[in-house]
């Protein structure tokens, strides 16, 4: 099993457009399997997931599209927290929150600290996130701290990162059809793989995880090496 699997919640507007409805009701859609997802997870052992929920992209998406994904979310926080809680699920974010309405960042953080000292699942929800702006954040902390150049090494720009104490991603999970990283923890999944699915997030429940990771446990990770080839003496 991957020790952490990271998705691109991807489809939810065609999801919609397809249903002749409008594409908020996708996105609300995609909200109610996310429990399923996650219990799924857990019951598999993966110990972190992390769910690309908006990116620092998608503000130039139409306002009442973005409005609703924003109440969206607030529902779900609302909804959702005090459960993940009783199920030991330690919520984390990553992403700005400064540009989020008043009200959906305090839900926000409080809920990542009622979580806090739980350890069954870390979620993490990457909202208002971009793998580009967190490595440039991570580089103007560095410099920040008057570290020399020296002394800069992979590892130091990973503890930079917004996700600094998770690990990197084993497995990066795109739904929708899609073959794009569209900007998603671009440094920490250097060495992640990759699988596309066309099913739609929506669609996307428990049954799809475990086709999933299936196709994980079948790949060959080298991590820029050779696999062992066995030799055969000939006869």
């Amino acid at each position: 099993m991957p020790r952490h699997v990271a998705i691109i919640m991807d489809g939810n507007g065609r999801w919609a457009s397809q249903r002749s409805r409008p594409r908020a009701d996708g996105h609300r859609a995609g909200t109610e399997n996310v429990r399923s997802v996650i219990s799924r997870l857990v019951e598999r052992g993966v110990g972190y997931a992390t769910l690309f929920a908006f990116s620092t992209e998608n503000w130039s998406r139409p306002g009442e599209e973005i409005s609703a994904l924003l109440a969206i979310l607030q529902e779900v926080i609302s909804s959702e927290a005090q459960e993940l809680h009783r199920n030991g699920v330690k919520i984390l974010h990553i992403g700005r929150l400064d540009r989020l309405p008043e009200q959906l960042s305090s839900s926000i953080t409080d809920a990542v600290e009622l979580t806090r000292d739980n350890d069954c699942l870390t979620l993490t929800i990457a909202f208002d996130y971009g793998g580009r702006a967190d490595i440039v954040s991570a580089i103007k902390s560095i410099v920040a701290g008057g570290v020399s150049p020296d002394d800069i090494d992979d590892e130091l720009v990973a503890r930079h990162l917004a996700t600094g104490d998770t690990p990197d991603p084993d497995l990066v999970i795109r739904t929708g059809g899609e073959f794009r990283i569209s900007n998603f923890l671009l440094w920490q999944s250097a060495y992640a793989e990759f699988y596309s699915t066309p099913v739609q997030w929506p669609n996307f429940d428990g049954d799809e995880v475990d086709v999933a990771l299936e196709a994980y446990r079948l790949r060959q990770r080298r991590f820029g090496g050779v696999d062992p080839v066995a030799r055969v003496d000939p006869a």
